[in-house]
């Protein structure tokens, strides 16, 4: 099998995009790309192949053309560093920065960014959630920067981490920093068979029906209203796989070409982008990922503070929010380690097994609803410390404990009483109601 040398297409393409130490910073490229596929942790979202090197290079000639006084080996480690970042996960990014230093020694790297769109998200996250997260404004910069790259990027993550949110919290500040308005086409690729997906035609009469997809891609290519700033996202809001996906990768590469089973041909226009919002991509083919600019969001980045916290706020009474974060503080981590072993600690015992799959945040969720359903809003502010503390433990137990299959609810039941240190029934709390 041939393979490309990817030295001299690097080379090549930064001597068209201006570059005088062309052959030096291909070889710089290279090597980290190969040391980057080798020691990183394997992702199946990951991708240091031919299509990367290009979008890397592509956004260094865009940062020289924009920055032409700054030195070429600046240039690119910047443009390699705002192309990786977003995809990496967290035990990663230091890893990677570490191989970007070796390459690029005693360089101090500028940080990027657009300022006016910056200040916008910051501005969005106040006035909506009252709470500016850094790490989630980062991730609608880097999501910014990446579609401005590709127009097909995929937004990856587990339930929870705020992929929603970052994407409509972009749509919003690009209409504030930028006064573009931006569309969102929100579909459920799953939802739907293939021939509703993409259309179908009639074997006997040759007529053709649309599907949702081809209609939303004539819909999104319908012109521009003169002197408007617009831009239309198609969202794939669902799992990609194989089964869908492979007939968009003519969509994805730079053809941009849909093509259907009639033989027609729709073409998406420069104003429009595709965007996945995706938990995981272990049934997407190599073909696929490598098409695509990649965003990874970390649930981590948020955790479940942020929830509870809003939850506390709607209370509107300082007492029992004082209240209820101290409770908080006293359980919450040490459930989540107990049901999920985040912190490998002895005497925790074995990790429990959960009867269906469920995440911290869900846990949490359904400790929240469970308090406002025991406690109408009126009640709750009423209510002792030491009482608001029995309702607590009581909805632990039937939300963090029902979570576990039932032979752990014993071994959850003599935890929660440890860290309770207070006298409690002596039958299961299970039991009590």
């Amino acid at each position: 099998m041939i393979v490309p040398d990817l030295v001299m297409i690097c080379e090549n393409m930064l001597i068209s995009e201006g570059f005088v130490q062309a052959r030096a910073l291909a070889r710089k490229m290279t090597v980290l790309y190969t040391l980057a596929k080798a020691q990183l942790s394997k992702q199946h979202f990951y991708d240091f192949a031919l299509r990367a090197l290009k979008a890397a290079l592509v956004t260094a000639g865009a940062f020289r053309s924009a920055s032409p006084e700054l030195p070429e080996e600046v240039i690119l480690m910047r443009a390699l560093r705002d192309m990786n970042i977003p995809k990496l996960v967290k035990q990663d990014v230091p890893l990677f920065l570490g191989l970007l230093g070796d390459l690029f020694p005693g360089l101090e790297c500028p940080q990027g960014g657009n300022s006016q769109l910056k200040q916008a998200v910051e501005e969005g996250f106040r006035s909506k959630y009252a709470d500016l997260f850094d790490l989630q404004v980062n991730k609608v910069i880097q999501l910014y920067e990446t579609m401005e790259s590709r127009h097909a990027t995929m937004l990856v993550g587990p339930t929870g981490g705020g992929k929603t949110v970052i994407i409509h919290t972009l749509a919003a500040a690009q209409k504030a920093a930028f006064d573009r308005v931006v569309k969102l086409f929100v579909m459920n690729p799953k939802a739907q068979s293939t021939n509703e997906l993409y259309g179908v035609l009639d074997p006997v009469s040759r007529d053709w029906t649309d599907g949702l997809l081809s209609k939303i891609f004539r819909d999104v290519n319908q012109p521009l209203h003169a002197g408007k700033s617009e831009r239309r996202y198609v969202v794939f809001d669902g799992d990609v796989d194989a089964v869908w996906v492979e007939n968009m990768n003519s969509v994805m590469d730079d053809n941009r070409l849909l093509t259907l089973s009639n033989g027609e041909r729709i073409r998406l226009e420069k104003h429009c982008a595709l965007l996945f919002e995706v938990d995981d991509l272990q049934y997407a083919s190599p073909a696929t990922i490598s098409r695509c600019g990649m965003v990874y969001v970390d649930p981590r980045n948020l955790g479940v503070g942020p929830f509870f916290d809003k939850w506390v706020r709607v209370k509107n009474s300082e007492a029992t929010a004082e209240t209820l974060d101290y409770l908080f503080d006293k359980y919450i981590p040490a459930c989540i380690d107990f049901c999920f072993k985040q912190k490998r600690t002895d005497d925790l015992g074995a990790a429990p097994s959960l009867a269906i799959p469920r995440t911290d945040l869900n846990l949490v969720q359904q400790l929240c609803h469970v308090i406002d359903i025991v406690l109408p809003e009126d009640a709750i502010h009423s209510l002792a410390p030491d009482r608001l503390e029995s309702v607590f433990l009581f909805a632990l137990t039937w939300s963090f404990g029902v979570a576990l299959v039932g032979e752990e609810w014993a071994r959850f039941d003599s935890f929660l009483r440890k860290i309770a240190n207070k006298a409690l029934p002596r039958e299961s709390l299970f039991d009590c109601t």
